[in-house]
């Protein structure tokens, strides 16, 4: 009789051995263990990624700054090209006043 037949007997079957209060013990703290080992991989990767959000938040802070600045300089540009303008149609408007005599 080999193994194989001895695993196609149906009356063959596995025994349980014995779990003591002992071994559930050990198996619940290996699985704790295990539970705490994933925690800190997860609390060390959340606190990377924290980071980088840290980062990012900064870099986005400078650049709205540089834009704000470059938005005044644009304003500032804008209002001396506004008054160049309204000079301008005032002189055009004396030369046509005095062309028009």
């Amino acid at each position: 009789m080999s193994i194989q037949d001895d695993a196609a007997d149906p009356a063959a079957r596995l025994l349980s051995y014995p779990d003591t209060t002992e071994r559930r013990l050990r198996r619940a703290l290996r699985q704790l263990d295990a539970a705490l080992s994933d925690q800190r991989r997860a609390v060390t990767e959340f606190r990377s990624r924290i980071s980088e959000l840290n980062g990012a938040v900064a870099r986005l802070g400078e650049r709205t700054e540089a834009l704000r600045g470059t938005l005044a300089d644009a304003s500032a540009d804008t209002a001396r090209a506004q008054a160049a303008s309204r000079e301008l149609l005032a002189t055009a408007e004396k030369m046509e006043a005095l062309a028009g005599r």
